[in-house]
């Protein structure tokens, strides 16, 4: 009998495009890792499948335990996605100012919402997580200190990019929350070439780019390890969401906000250089975004 696969197997392999028109005037290629085709709509379908496949394949879990998660969104609906995929309960705490496609989506593939107040924010979520483990109500996954969240893009994202770039990338950037895809990528692109720069990009002070954080000392992920960072670019929210807006106008790529941000930031990266290759992640894809009204600015 022929063996079909199931959707675990769509996680990944997703395209690399080049820009066509924003980049302008230049000897430089900007290619964009298109990981809003992952079949829950992001990069974190990647993490999300290989801490649960990973965990279980240790014997730390099986199907019918109930797992627990603190997550601003990305990662909650993709472990909702993995979590239905393999047959576990799903609990996610989140700060409840992220937007209804979000929660909607992760209550569609059966996971449990549990929201904090914006003011506790991610901390709060995470902390509350925590509390949640340790009166035996689940297992957290914690995809800040969990490394089987970099190893997905280690074995994964890192290798693709290699390829289809036939091992010219130059630069590499992507924006920091979790830190999961630029630490995993780092790893594997430095490992082929040490001279590949790896860019991170945070929010500056005062703008809120959702899946973006500037991490308090105490709360920064466990994973992430500043020297695989070459370079870090403070970016806006105003100009996230105008690059935003005109790559889904301009260029046909409907993408978020963090998105937005990553493409800015490879952009004023290729001002500097020349015959460059810089890929970018783009990390989920625009209509997760619509309810915000993020898409009817100007």
């Amino acid at each position: 009998m022929h063996e079909y696969p199931t959707i675990e197997a769509c996680v990944g392999n997703t395209p690399l495009v080049r820009l066509q028109r924003l980049q302008g005037d230049t000897s430089n290629t900007i290619l964009l890792k298109l990981e809003g085709t992952n079949p829950a709509g992001s990069v974190k379908d990647r993490p999300a499948l290989s801490m649960i496949a990973e965990a279980e394949a240790r014997g730390d879990i099986k199907p019918g335990d109930t797992l627990i998660e603190a997550t601003s969104g990305n990662t909650g609906i993709a472990l909702a996605m993995a979590a239905a995929v393999r047959g576990y309960r799903l609990l996610l705490i989140m700060p409840s100012h992220m937007s209804d496609e979000r929660k909607q989506a992760m209550s569609a593939y059966g996971a449990t919402l549990i929201e904090v107040t914006q003011e506790e924010g991610m901390e709060g979520a995470r902390d509350l997580a925590m509390a949640m483990q340790a009166r035996g109500e689940g297992r957290v996954l914690d995809q800040f200190g969990n490394p089987d969240n970099p190893l997905a893009h280690l074995n994964g994202t890192g290798p693709e990019i290699w390829q289809q770039t036939s091992g010219t990338v130059t630069h590499f950037v992507s924006s920091m929350g979790t830190t999961g895809t630029i630490m995993g990528c780092s790893a594997y692109l430095k490992k082929q070439n040490p001279d590949v720069q790896i860019v991170g990009l945070q929010p500056e002070d005062g703008s809120s780019i959702p899946g973006i954080r500037r991490w308090p000392q105490a709360y920064l992920p466990a994973i992430f390890d500043a020297a695989r960072v070459d370079r870090v670019i403070d970016i806006s929210q105003t100009d996230s969401e105008i690059m935003m807006r005109r790559l889904a106008a301009e260029e046909g790529i409907f993408c978020g906000v963090s998105s937005g941000g990553a493409v800015a930031a490879a952009l004023s990266l290729s001002a500097e250089l020349e015959n460059a290759v810089i890929v970018a992640i783009i990390c989920d894809r625009g209509d997760r975004y619509l309810s915000t009204g993020v898409f009817s600015g100007s």
